[in-house]
């Protein structure tokens, strides 16, 4: 029986795969996308009921297409996310084909191209470009206790306070998850336990503009490479309840017990590192650091905005701050659940390995492949800072896209001189 062909053969129709499909679809590439699930399938089913997007409406889309019902101002609902990327799927009719998972793709011997082993059978392709992203596996580390009398997830799997037991809950991670989470179990009436490691604090708005106007006219969504030993530091911004910037003093105000990075689980008890303190300091720098070349910025440029000298308020440190806990016994405390929101890891296992460094992460350069044929979308630091967010995606993917284009060009011309 005769392989399905394509030329290129996009695996994952989330925003980067949608991002990639508009581009290729304006080029005249013959592609086709592969989505194991539904289209946006994460922002539904790995996303807590009520996550909005941490950025305004007016910035967190692609360029072709506005949320429709909600103001540029708005912090659109995740289900919301995931209508918009169905919409504008069907809007440039791209040719997405749900419920069919990918599991193999090998280079093919003695011609160009690709075998692609997958659910629903075999696919021939020239090219591949992975839209799979950057948040494919979550991640729980090690030192998490082997306790069948806790209710453990990650933050992937949380979904509301309703889902836990009764009880006080320990989240571990400071980053935009872990805190909206904390904060909404919080509010639910939870006894709330938040372990904080590094991270940036960014104002989420400052002087009448938000923060991703201010990081974009700074130019510091285009830095092209991170600061050395930045690799890992989450941030903590949030577009819940209309929108509000994080302060870890007012969270503990709140009733929320701060604790340092999580360092150990041992006979029921869990013990933490004695850098809550300088955590939070190093968060106040970040804060502090971008209302100062804002209003430079102002300055620099003569604009008529208003002074915000309250944003520069810090309240007193708590308790939990003063007094930092060491060591927590989990029955005492009340602990019941504990919600890991520490992150994320790639799988790119069903690629070629030559595609692969000895780790296996992806070899690339702005997403092309060090392996010829394949490319990479969606995932942090592709070209610059905004590579993972909806945008810039969307920026990203028309690089892609031309390079592929470009490469057809040459195979055409070299088919039709043989």
């Amino acid at each position: 029986m005769a392989k399905e062909s394509i030329d290129t053969l996009v695996v994952g129709a989330g925003q980067a795969g949608v991002a990639v499909s508009e581009h290729l679809g304006k080029l005249g590439v013959p592609y086709l996308v592969l989505e194991r699930a539904r289209i946006a399938e994460r922002w539904r089913s790995e996303r807590w009921d009520s996550l909005v997007a941490n950025g305004p409406a007016w910035h967190d889309r692609f360029p072709g297409l506005e949320f429709e019902g909600f103001g540029p101002d708005d912090f659109v609902p995740k289900e919301k996310v995931a209508d918009y990327f169905v919409a504008y799927a069907n809007e440039i009719n791209a040719p997405i084909r749900t419920g069919v998972e990918v599991r193999r793709v090998e280079r093919r011997t003695g011609k160009p191209g690709f075998i692609v082993e997958t659910s629903d059978g075999t696919i021939e392709a020239n090219r591949i470009v992975s839209a799979t992203g950057a948040f494919q596996r979550p991640v729980i580390p090690g030192i998490a206790p082997k306790d069948d009398g806790l209710y453990q997830i990650h933050s992937a799997a949380y979904h509301n306070p309703e889902q836990l037991p009764e009880g006080a809950v320990l989240v571990v991670g400071g980053g935009s998850s872990g805190v909206q989470i904390a904060d909404e179990l919080n509010r639910a009436g939870r006894k709330v336990y938040l372990s904080v490691g590094a991270h940036d604090r960014p104002p989420r708005a400052y002087r009448d503009r938000d923060f991703v106007w201010w990081l974009g006219v700074l130019g510091l969504w285009d830095i092209e490479a991170m600061a050395p030993g930045t690799e890992h530091v989450t941030i903590a911004v949030s577009g819940a309840y209309g929108g509000k910037t994080i302060d870890f003093r007012e969270l503990a105000q709140q009733g929320i017990t701060l604790l340092g990075l999580t360092d150990a689980f041992q006979d029921g008890k869990a013990s933490f590192r004695s850098d809550l303190v300088e955590n939070i300091r190093k968060g106040d720098e970040n804060y502090l650091s971008l209302l100062d070349a804002a209003d430079a910025y102002i300055a620099r440029n003569g604009l008529d905005l208003p002074e915000e000298p309250l944003a520069r308020r810090t309240l007193p440190d708590p308790d939990c701050m003063k007094n930092p806990i060491k060591e927590l016994d989990l029955a005492k405390a009340g602990i019941t659940s504990i919600i890991w929101a520490t992150g994320y890891a790639t799988d790119f296992s069903w690629l070629p390995a030559t595609a692969l460094d000895d780790k296996g992460k992806p070899r690339h350069q702005r997403g092309v492949s060090s392996e010829p044929g394949v490319y990479f979308i969606g995932l942090p630091w592709l070209s610059r800072r905004g590579s993972t967010f909806i945008w810039g995606v969307w920026h990203d993917a028309k690089h892609i896209a031309d390079h592929i284009a470009t490469q057809r060009k040459y195979t055409a011309y070299h088919e039709g001189k043989t």
